[in-house]
């Protein structure tokens, strides 16, 4: 496992038959992605979810592929929230982000945060909840939100060393004082957004150590 304190890093999704020979090993069956994504890395986001809310034996067959520290993040839509089938990932279900797209009615955001697991991040795209106040839940890359976890999604790769140092930069603070932080890397037919999440958790790491600078 590659994580460290309370940084979860890893990719939007796992099942990705371009990443044979590079990430994953190049006899790699497909069935076999998700156990040997979970060797390497702590979390993965589900997007799949999000279009066709899968049964609950696939969550399940998930969690049974995954070690226990292993964490989904999982997406939905608002009418999804309060499902029970992903439930049964148990104690590997990490934040649940729900897009939204429509316009803030003043009734929405109570009917998500009533239904939802106690890590709810909200992917908010109208313009209409600019400045509203979501807490509990946390906005899609709120560095400063006041809740006792971060979602972050890194969309514009390339990304050189510089940049992964100074995003563990911002990082290390957080998962010092028990902040979870959850962070995906957008998938790309090479496997680079396994390599950046790994160079993130190994430079989050050693910021992280005690008398680091």
């Amino acid at each position: 496992m590659g994580s460290v304190g309370a940084l979860h890093a890893g990719t939007s999704g796992f099942s990705y038959p371009s990443w044979k020979g590079g990430f994953y090993p190049a006899g790699a069956k497909p069935a076999d992605f998700l156990r040997l994504y979970a060797e390497r890395l702590p979390s993965v986001e589900l997007n799949t979810t999000g279009y066709r809310l899968p049964p609950r034996e696939y969550f399940e067959r998930w969690a049974a592929e995954t070690p226990e520290e292993f964490t989904f993040a999982v997406k939905l839509q608002p009418w999804m929230v309060g499902k029970e089938a992903p439930s049964a990932l148990g104690i590997r279900l990490g934040p649940v982000r729900v897009v939204v797209q429509a316009k803030n009615d003043g009734k929405l955001l109570d009917g998500l945060i009533g239904n939802a697991t106690p890590m709810l991040a909200l992917d908010l795209r109208h313009e209409s909840w600019d400045g509203v106040d979501v807490a509990p839940a946390v906005r899609i890359n709120d560095w400063d939100a006041d809740a006792p976890f971060r979602y972050l999604r890194f969309r514009e790769p390339p990304y050189s060393d510089d940049q992964l140092r100074a995003l563990a930069e911002r990082i290390a603070p957080l998962v010092t004082t028990d902040v979870d932080v959850f962070a995906y890397f957008r998938h790309e037919d090479e496997p680079t957004a396994p390599t950046y999440a790994l160079r993130l958790i190994e430079l989050v790491s050693s910021l992280a150590q005690p008398g680091a600078s």
